[in-house]
């Protein structure tokens, strides 16, 4: 079982993938298995998500509808 570190040290990306390749393909896995808590959302990103599912939405019903129409 793997300890927790008592400090986190921050790394950019470059780091972290110097890291990554170093270990062995069972601590490879096992650090790809560490829980990652979903992220909190604010106003206007949940705004855009919404706005985004419902533009989906409506470009569906256009295929649908222009699907219907060619067939016919």
């Amino acid at each position: 079982m793997m300890k927790k570190p008592e400090a986190c040290v921050a790394m950019d990306a470059s780091e972290e993938s110097l890291v990554l390749a170093a270990l062995e393909p069972d601590q490879l896995a096992a650090a790809k298995k560490q829980h990652v808590p979903r992220r909190q959302l604010k106003g206007a990103e949940l705004a855009v998500l919404w706005a985004l599912r419902l533009y989906l939405l409506f470009m569906a019903a256009v295929v649908l509808y222009q699907a219907w129409i060619g067939t016919h």
